[in-house]
Parts: C-alpha cells; sequence; structure tokens
C-alpha cells in the first residue's frame, strides 16, 4: 500500500505570548517575552520565582464553572487550543466523525489537580476526595475530553514523552493517516505545570533559571550567561488531513508534513550526550522520510532550551547532520514562550507552520552574548522575512527520547 499524504489544514494556540495563533504569532515576530513573575502561588521560599504563564485568559469564558472547578488547567487550554484548530480547518458536520481523531498528550498532565486532592486528603480525610479526581487529571482524558465534545470516533491515543510529547503526537496522528487508519487528526500537547511541586522540583535540579529580577530576560537560549529554562503553560494543537481529502472539501491547506522521526540516546536519564548523537539520528532519519537533503531545510526551530548543556548538544547535533558552516537560519521559540515541557513541540509545530505561510523565521531574544561553541546563526533580536520551503521542528525529552518533523510548503 502506498502511503497517503498528509497536509495541515487548521491551527490553534494558547500561549504566554497570546491566546490565539495570530495573536501568538504577531508577538512572535516582535520579539515579545512572556517571561513574568509567577502569581499563582507563593513563591517567597522558592529559589524560582519566574515563569512563563498565560495572560489575560479566562477559562470561565470557554468552559461552565463546573468543568472548570473538575478538570485540571491542562486539559482545558488543550481542549480551547484543539476547537481552535478545529474550527480554523472548517471541521463541520459534512466530516465523517468515525474516520476523524484525536493524539494529544501532556509532560506532566493534572499536577494542579494532583496537589489540591492530596491537600484535601491530609486536611479533611479520604472521604472529601473527590470522585472526579482521577478523570480530572490523567493526561489521556485530554483527547477524551475533545473527542467527546467533537464527536470524534476515530483514533483516541495520548503519547507521553516528556518535552517531546506534542511532536510525538503529531507524527504519530501523520503516521495513522498514511496508513488508512483515519482521515483527519487533530493533534499536539497541552501543560499547565507552574505549579508548587513542579516547580520545586525543577529548582532542585537546578534546570531552571533563577534570573528573578528580569523574568522577560530569563530564557536566552545559546547565550554565554543563560542559566536554565523558563517553565511555561500552554497548548498547540494542528489539524493534519489526508490531502484527497483535503482537496475535496476544499480546505485550505496550509503545507504538507513530509518527515517524522523518533530516536533514544540510549545515554542518560535527563542530560544528552555532548555529541547530540540521538538527536542527529532523528535529524537524518526525518530528512530520509521527506525525501530531502539537508541543503533543502530553509529554517530549524530548535528545542533550544537555554540550558547550558543542552544547547551545545544541540548546536553539535546540528552540525553533525547539517556541516558546520551551514546557511539554515535556526531559532528558538523558547527564547519567549518558556519551555511548555509536553506542550512545547506542538506550539513550535504551529510558529514552523506559520514560517512557511507568511515566509518569516521569528528570532531567538535575548541571545546578546553568544557562546563560543554555539556559532551558528540562530536569528538574534529580529525576526527575518526568508524564503521557507522546508522547516525541520526538534524536540527532546528527558530519557533520551527525541522527534523530529518536517514541514514542506505545497
Amino acid at each position: 500500500m502506498s502511503r497517503r499524504r498528509v497536509v495541515v489544514t487548521g491551527l490553534g494556540l494558547v500561549t504566554p505570548i497570546g491566546n490565539t495563533v495570530e495573536e501568538a504569532w504577531d508577538n512572535a515576530l516582535a520579539g515579545k517575552s512572556g517571561g513574568a513573575l509567577i502569581d499563582g502561588f507563593d513563591t517567597e521560599n522558592y529559589r524560582v520565582k519566574i515563569g512563563a504563564t498565560i495572560k489575560d485568559f479566562n477559562l470561565e469564558d470557554h468552559f461552565d464553572a463546573k468543568t472548570v472547578q473538575r478538570c485540571d488547567p491542562f486539559m482545558l487550554i488543550g481542549q480551547v487550543a484543539a476547537t481552535q484548530a478545529l474550527a480554523h480547518a472548517g471541521f463541520d458536520e459534512s466530516i465523517d466523525r468515525n474516520r476523524a481523531g484525536v493524539a494529544m498528550g501532556s509532560g506532566i498532565g493534572g499536577i494542579r489537580k494532583i496537589e489540591d486532592t492530596h491537600s484535601v486528603l491530609i486536611e479533611r480525610g479520604p472521604r472529601r476526595v473527590s470522585p472526579f479526581f482521577v478523570p480530572s487529571s490523567v493526561i489521556n482524558m485530554l483527547p477524551g475530553n475533545v473527542s467527546i465534545e467533537h464527536g470524534l470516533r476515530g483514533p483516541n491515543v495520548s503519547i507521553v514523552t516528556a518535552c517531546t510529547t506534542g511532536t510525538h503526537n503529531i507524527g504519530f496522528a501523520a503516521r495513522t493517516i498514511q496508513y488508512g487508519e483515519a482521515d483527519i487528526m487533530i493533534a499536539g500537547g497541552s501543560e499547565a505545570s507552574t505549579s508548587p511541586v513542579t516547580v520545586a522540583g525543577f529548582a532542585s535540579m537546578k534546570a531552571l533559571s533563577t534570573r528573578n529580577d528580569e523574568p522577560e530576560k530569563a530564557s536566552r537560549p545559546w547565550d554565554q550567561d543563560r542559566d536554565g529554562f523558563l517553565l511555561g503553560d500552554g497548548a498547540g494543537a494542528i489539524v493534519l488531513e489526508e490531502y484527497e481529502h483535503a482537496k475535496a472539501r476544499d480546505a485550505t491547506i496550509l503545507c504538507e508534513l513530509t518527515g517524522f522521526s523518533m530516536t533514544a540516546d540510549a545515554h542518560h536519564i535527563t542530560s544528552p550526550p555532548d555529541d547530540g548523537a540521538g538527536a542527529v539520528g532523528a535529524m537524518k532519519i526525518a530528512l530520509e522520510d521527506a525525501g530531502l537533503n539537508p541543503e533543502d531545510i530553509d529554517y530549524i526551530n530548535a528545542h533550544g532550551t537555554s540550558t547550558p548543556q543542552g544547547d551545545v548538544a544541540e548546536t553539535r547535533a546540528i552540525k553533525g547532520v547539517f556541516g558546520d558552516s551551514t546557511n539554515t537560519l535556526i531559532s528558538s521559540s523558547k527564547s519567549m514562550i518558556g519551555h511548555l515541557l509536553g506542550a512545547a513541540g506542538a506550539v513550535e509545530a504551529v510558529f514552523s507552520i506559520l514560517s512557511i505561510r507568511d515566509q518569516a523565521v521569528h528570532a531567538t531574544i535575548n541571545l546578546d552574548n553568544p557562546s563560543e561553541d554555539c556559532d551558528l546563526d540562530y536569528v538574534p533580536h529580529t525576526a527575518r522575512q526568508h524564503e521557507v520551503k522546508h522547516v525541520l521542528s526538534n524536540s527532546f525529552g528527558f530519557g533520551g527520547t527525541n522527534g523530529t518533523l518536517i514541514f514542506s510548503q505545497i
């Protein structure tokens, strides 16, 4: 059986720099930072007091009060992004719900609901724990709720792979379409983990920036003064569709998903190998899957977390595939939105797709003093108009899991 073509027909975003696709993209091109002091809980005794939280967003504008009370925020912002994407795709009653599915995940899931419920258990006893606790916090209820809300009876799954979650769900959804199990899939990731336990845990690992006096400058990938990532909340969703199916209903096709890969470092629970070997493998396999050569890639939306070791390893990995003197443009969305963990790959995929649509590459902000061992063109400070036919998007996660997507102009 020949592999079917997969195209993108819809996008949805809720991010620290905007709660719709166009708002977030405009702010990304303008180089706006989503960094701010955390105001969702008391950080007085925390080493890290900053994050990239969602702003000017009210869940009650989208859901009734009981749903907001019952469900963890990661589910709800994920549903909002999915609904945006489906609306953007022109999803209507003419589409066969038996051939439409969902692949959406989260790296941590319902941590806020878990924390709140644990407090209820300790303070008020086990009989006061809500019967909705489990379904309000488990990760696969995100695609479950999207499926229920929109009547989607096709494949329904959550891939959970830490910071590669969004990328892997998109790639899996594409393969589901390629091999005929669905005609249309909503895919992506969501995260709302700027909570007391999560911030404390990442801070204890020394993974987070402590630039508390300048949160808007805390995320600075490839900069000599980077000191960790900025933890963020958000959600991204894309509608993937079989090419002929999209054409038949006269959908607006944004681009084609041409390449996908997954590899493992088999090295360490949190740190990549110095040479980025696993990332090298992911990029090479994705290029082969897309039928492209390295020189065909116009732009790389990098993982680019702003961690001392990770940024160097990714730079070496890119050189290992594209050469030391590559002219391919590279930038990090995380310089503005922070690290959205399980949602990162999905939001970055949306930005990658918009780069093709608008022939523009957003900047890496805060790159004031590039490290000597990070010497590629990371598009510092200012966005650029640039010919973009093919974009490669990288995601790497704890456990040494890697994922690469390639989107192409059509």
